[in-house]
C-alpha cells in the first residue's frame, strides 16, 4: 500500500505563498492520479488540484485557478502545490491524496474524496487577514 507524507503549510499573511510537499513512497512504479484537497470544519473534502504523473491534463478548482500550481517530480516521487496570493478563504487542512492507475489526465475530470484510497496525514494552512 502507498504511503504518502506531507510537509509545509503553516501560518502566512493575505498575499504570502506557501508549498506543500508529498512525498509516495511506493515500489510498484505504477502511474498514478495525483491530487490536493482543502478540509474546513463541517465540510466535506474539496479537490483543488490534480496531475496523473504521467501527463494529461491538470486540474484546478477555480477557487484556486491562476494562484496555485501542482506539480510532480518523478525523480523524487514528489507531488508539491505552489501556492500564491493566499486569501483567508484559502485557510484549512490540505491532505494530498494518490490513486494508482487511475487516470485522471482528462479535460472534464474533477477530483472527488471518493475517488482516492491513500492519503497524506494533512497538513494546517492558515492565512490571516
Amino acid at each position: 500500500r502507498p504511503q504518502l507524507v506531507q510537509s509545509g503549510g503553516g501560518s502566512v499573511q493575505a498575499g504570502g505563498s506557501l508549498r506543500l510537499s508529498c512525498a509516495l513512497f511506493e515500489d510498484s512504479h505504477r502511474n498514478y492520479c495525483m491530487a490536493w484537497f482543502r478540509q474546513v470544519p463541517g465540510k466535506e473534502r474539496k479537490g483543488i488540484a490534480s496531475i496523473f504523473t504521467a501527463g494529461g491534463t491538470i486540474f484546478y478548482h477555480e477557487s484556486v485557478s491562476g494562484r496555485f500550481t501542482i506539480s510532480w517530480n518523478s525523480t523524487s516521487n514528489t507531488l508539491y502545490l505552489q501556492m500564491t496570493s493566499l486569501s483567508p478563504e484559502d485557510t484549512g487542512t490540505y491532505y494530498c491524496a494518490a490513486e494508482p492507475g487511475y487516470y485522471c489526465g482528462v479535460s472534464n475530470y474533477a477530483p472527488s474524496y471518493l475517488d482516492f484510497h491513500n492519503w497524506g496525514q494533512g497538513t494546517q494552512v492558515t492565512v490571516a487577514s
